[in-house]
């Protein structure tokens, strides 16, 4: 296995860099989570994962990964891992994308938001979901013309307000789950503004009757669209993370560079040494793990076991080596308008929206045999 990225990855990867920073300006902090998403527009970044048929570029998870990481190590609120991973790669791999052409297409000029409801109460990435579908069709309905009516509570939801649709799991009655395209302003939908550690929007999803289009992804697998889903989630997911940890490291050893005490960088005192090599080898485990993931997923099989893995070092590694960043910054660690509590804040809200260090363990166990 080469992780290396190649030419078309790493232009992903300098280009979101690039257009993150003229975003940001010249006040050296990150850009306002709209104004990087309208640059990342304009620089044709959210159309790498769009069929070429519809005007994009026809990439893959890696492509989108390394977007993805970039908009981590900026520290920046632009709605990366929400629009890109939990709604566009999911549509476009459940063969979705020529059927809501011109909402990918508004996806990638920047006027249009997606995201994934994951999280039901008490139930994390539910496997199982509580939210029911039921068909309401009328007789002699084709099975694209069929109404369907959703019923349940999600948690959790990034961009619950403000995404144009949201992809729902749904078990159906009757048997099997799906994943069915929300309008959250279609009647029956209750959207209720959740708070979150870094102020990005959230919601909760009350569903009483809501009506939706058919399910996502082929129908000979009742269970195959959510698989997807969670799989593009987790990707993303450890993208993200490896760049906010990155990012985190980088402000990090700057500090410990060029602040001094007792007339010596503290960079130079052996017990800061030890831990920000800490905070390195924890970035890196969580940088191979990430890229070992997406590269599974561009592969297109066998990405399970290196997805969970990933989810679970991220879950597990990341947020104890963010407290020590902080740690290592003294006193100004402690301020929230330090750069440092943008990356902290958001990874908070990220380990919690692929459900937290134990049921990724969890996971991981029931992966090799373990507990379910």
């Amino acid at each position: 296995m080469d992780f290396t990225p190649d030419e078309t990855q790493r232009t992903a990867s300098e280009l979101t860099a690039g257009a993150l920073a003229r975003a940001a300006g010249d006040g050296g902090g990150a850009a306002d989570g709209a104004e990087a998403w309208r640059g990342l527009a304009d620089a044709g970044l959210l159309a790498l994962a769009v069929p070429e048929s519809l005007g994009g570029d026809g990439l893959g998870a890696a492509e989108t990964a390394a977007v993805v990481r970039e908009v981590g190590r900026a520290g920046s609120h632009a709605p990366a891992w929400a629009t890109l991973t939990l709604g566009l790669a999911p549509l476009v791999d459940l063969g979705a994308a020529e059927r809501y052409a011109g909402l990918l297409q508004a996806v990638a000029a920047g006027d249009a938001l997606l995201t994934a409801a994951l999280h039901e109460p008490s139930a994390p990435m539910a496997e199982r979901p509580a939210t029911t579908a039921t068909t309401a069709s009328a007789p002699g309905q084709t099975a694209a013309a069929t109404t369907w009516r959703l019923d349940g509570v999600k948690t959790a939801v990034p961009l619950g307000a403000e995404a144009e649709r949201i992809l729902v799991p749904a078990t159906v009655v009757g048997g099997g789950t799906g994943v069915f395209l929300l309008d959250p302003s279609a009647p029956g939908v209750q959207v209720v503004p959740a708070p979150t550690a870094s102020g990005a929007p959230e919601a909760g999803l009350r569903l009483d009757g809501a009506e939706t289009g058919p399910p996502l992804g082929a129908a000979g697998d009742p269970g195959g669209a959510l698989r997807a889903l969670h799989r593009h989630a987790l990707s993303g997911a450890a993208a993200f993370g490896d760049g906010l940890l990155a990012g985190a490291l980088g402000l990090t050893t700057q500090h410990l560079a060029t602040r001094e005490q007792f007339g010596r960088p503290l960079a130079t005192f052996q017990a800061v040494a030890q831990q920000v090599a800490d905070v390195y080898v924890a970035a890196r485990t969580v940088h191979l793990a990430a890229e070992s993931a997406s590269w599974r997923l561009a592969e297109g099989s066998g990405a399970d076991a290196d997805l969970e893995i990933a989810a679970y070092w991220l879950a597990e590694q990341a947020p104890p080596a963010m407290a020590t960043c902080h740690h290592l910054h003294g006193g100004i660690g402690l301020d929230e308008t330090y750069p440092l509590h943008r990356y902290s804040s958001l990874l908070k809200d990220l380990v919690r929206g692929i459900g937290g260090m134990s049921l990724r363990l969890d996971r991981v166990g029931a992966l090799a045999g373990g507990a379910a």
